[in-house]
């Protein structure tokens, strides 16, 4: 029997209060909090349990992220074990502010720009799992 795929998906635009740095430049951190809630998501979805996020086992950032930008958290469960979940996760850069243009210009950009990654594992304790795998 083919093990069922769990992944999660969200979009959403930083805004100047997310951003941390000169310049609008938001912190790494923001990124780690969307894979977190990305993570709430596929634990839903895997056990009917929010569960606990224990660790990121590896986490990366590769592009800048501004205010202005949408971004995409990604995630999806690799391993199911006994109570452990491990997860990768990736967020990309989909969409830009255009100041340079007009205040309201924006443009979808045609590939996405990877902007971090990670991977992680999380738990749900037995007692708490609600579904069957």
């Amino acid at each position: 029997m083919e093990e069922k795929k769990y992944t999660s998906m969200i979009r959403l635009r930083m805004s100047a209060k997310d951003a941390h740095y000169g310049g609008n430049l938001v912190d790494g951190a923001h990124m780690v909090h969307l894979f977190g809630d990305v993570a709430t998501e596929l634990l839903i979805q895997c056990d009917g349990d929010e569960g606990l996020f224990c660790a990121y086992n590896n986490i990366e950032f590769k592009a800048p992220v501004y205010a202005g930008d949408f971004i995409e958290a990604y995630g999806e469960i690799t391993h199911i074990g006994n109570t452990s979940r491990k997860m990768r996760f990736e967020a990309r850069k989909v969409a830009i502010p255009r100041p340079d243009i007009s205040d309201s210009a924006a443009d979808f950009l045609e590939e996405p720009i990877v902007v971090a990654i990670a991977e992680g594992t999380c738990v749900t304790p037995k007692k708490c799992q609600r579904k069957e795998h």
